[in-house]
């Protein structure tokens, strides 16, 4: 009783919200997706702009307000509590801003924009980690639990690799939101062997998107000399979940990484359809599905693993868990969530392949994430070409 009365309040508080007036976003923010706001005469706090939640805001000074920070659906749900607003304060003096959470505690350390870049914002945390305590500096800027990663930056990082490759984009399919989720297909469509990358099952997971980036950025660059092998790319299979600032599930409340096999929902059942379609002669060799969690790791097979499956891990991963200086990864082979419906598990008991799940802190060093990322796409294109067909 306790919980529907709080999600009743922060409905409640929503609503008064929607009713506020809320100034235009500054240029270079994308196509608001809400218009909830907390206003007083010299401070606005709005939620207008994807990845931005409708947070239940309360204002309790001139320039002080309460945010909080609740799950796009009831418990049970990972404890993965984004928030993110913008904020626009005429005066000098700080603004504060209190994030209390609901169904969890802080994870996130916040981070600021004033421009084009992010930096880390300095946070006072409750001793029973339920509320966080931010001081805004005057002026505007944009703060998030973690750096904004929206569908729009995956539109982008698309035409990127797409212009640097010559590949095509397609949209793989549809979201309940009706977003196209895009895809590019590196190497030649008839190549014979398929590796497989999927990214943004879980929204907040943004250092897992940094990652994959940097590691397509690596094989779109040679993508001329994939040989028998081509690589199909989804990075962002949950357009929704992500513009919308979700915990961890799609629109559909469902998290997208326990549905593979019952495929449910139109973002899984889009790659699965999609498997289905390829042409005789043309099977997936590889999967990696790229997260974040709260330190770097491999999630790989573990007593499962064929011998064919062994001797790929040790010469892809085994002996490099501290080659790269300021990420070193460690490398668990065994089953994290077994019995559910993960990408992992799936793609291993379909086609009986390497699937592995590739896990970068929240708080990894993102230069150095970005450097063992394209280290590693390079070292894992030369193992391929080691094993050919």
């Amino acid at each position: 009783m306790g919980i529907d009365i709080r999600y009743a309040w922060a409905g409640l508080a929503l609503l008064a919200a929607a009713c506020t007036p809320v100034p235009p976003p500054p240029a270079g923010i994308a196509t608001p997706v809400a218009a909830a706001a907390c206003r007083t005469p010299s401070v606005t706090i709005a939620f207008d702009f994807p990845g931005a939640p409708p947070h239940a805001c309360a204002i309790t000074g001139e320039r002080a307000f309460e945010l909080l920070v609740a799950p796009e659906h009831a418990p049970p749900i990972n404890p993965s509590p984004w928030y993110a607003f913008r904020y626009d304060a005429r005066g000098g003096a700080p603004v504060s801003v209190t994030l209390r959470y609901i169904e969890s505690g802080h994870r996130y350390a916040p981070k600021l924009s004033t421009g084009n870049a992010w930096r880390d914002l300095p946070v006072t945390v409750s001793r029973d980690g339920k509320s966080a305590q931010l001081a805004l500096p005057p002026g505007d800027g944009l703060v998030a639990a973690q750096e904004l990663v929206t569908p729009g930056d995956a539109a982008t990082a698309l035409a990127n690799w797409s212009k640097v490759s010559g590949a095509t984009i397609f949209p793989i399919g549809l979201s309940h939101d009706h977003q196209a989720i895009g895809a590019i297909r590196l190497g030649r469509p008839d190549a014979p062997r398929l590796v497989i990358l999927l990214g943004r099952q879980h929204p907040p997971e943004v250092t897992g998107a940094i990652a994959m980036e940097a590691f397509v950025d690596a094989l779109a660059e040679r993508a001329d000399t994939l040989g028998d092998v081509q690589v199909l790319v989804v990075p962002m299979l949950n357009p929704d979940g992500t513009a919308r600032g979700h915990w961890r599930a799609n629109r559909g409340a469902v998290d997208l990484n326990r549905d593979w096999g019952e495929f449910t929902q139109p973002e899984t059942r889009a790659v699965k359809t999609w498997l289905d379609a390829l042409p005789a002669g043309v099977r997936p060799v590889l999967m990696i599905d790229f997260h974040s969690t709260g330190r770097n790791l491999f999630y790989v097979q573990g007593d499962e693993a064929s011998p064919a499956q062994q001797r790929f891990l040790a010469q892809w991963l085994g002996g490099k868990e501290n080659t790269f200086a300021n990420y070193p990864f460690t490398i668990e082979p065994r089953n994290a969530n077994p019995g559910s419906g993960t990408a992992k598990n799936w793609f291993h008991a379909t086609y009986a392949i390497p699937s592995y799940t590739y896990e970068v802190a929240d708080t990894a060093d993102r230069a150095a994430t970005r450097e063992a990322a394209r280290a590693l796409a390079q070292s894992m294109l030369g193992v391929l070409a080691s094993a050919p067909e």
